[in-house]
């Protein structure tokens, strides 16, 4: 749900953008404003299959509280994203980065997820509680900037 609501955000600016900018259609060759909005949206959709396929990912296979906490902070840093872009490029350089920190926790959850189904399964060891503890105990340093 609050990928819509922000998703819903992102094309409000780009709506108010393009009303705001001279001419008609979404061809506007002289406003980088509406560039800059135009382009954060386009790169915010292109980021978002991927982050709900390692989200439910992470979920399903790992532990589901520690990966809604990265995918809150993911909605957070992808807002963030998209209002440095909207000023200076270089201010929407920390929201990517830190994106990029927050797919990949996530994705290292999926991993594990399948590597302790593998132990279980060839070698009847389960180590879920062990990993659901580091993924719960790791997943507040996703805070540190």
């Amino acid at each position: 749900i609050l990928c819509v609501f922000l998703t819903a955000f992102f094309a409000y600016k780009l709506e108010h953008e393009s009303k705001h900018c001279n001419g008609k259609g979404f061809q506007r060759p002289g406003s980088s404003c509406f560039d800059r909005v135009y382009t954060a949206n386009q790169n915010c959709g292109h980021a978002y299959p991927t982050f709900l396929a390692v989200l439910w990912c992470a979920g399903l296979l790992c532990s589901q509280a520690p990966a809604a906490f990265a995918g809150l902070m993911y909605l957070f840093v992808r807002q963030k994203y998209f209002v440095g872009y909207l000023g200076e490029r270089t201010q929407s350089t920390p929201g990517y980065l830190f994106g990029k920190r927050i797919i990949l926790f996530l994705f290292l959850m999926s991993v594990a997820g399948i590597l302790n189904y593998y132990l279980i399964y060839f070698f009847g060891s389960d180590f879920e509680i062990h990993i659901k503890t580091i993924t719960s105990a790791i997943s507040p340093l996703l805070l540190i900037p």
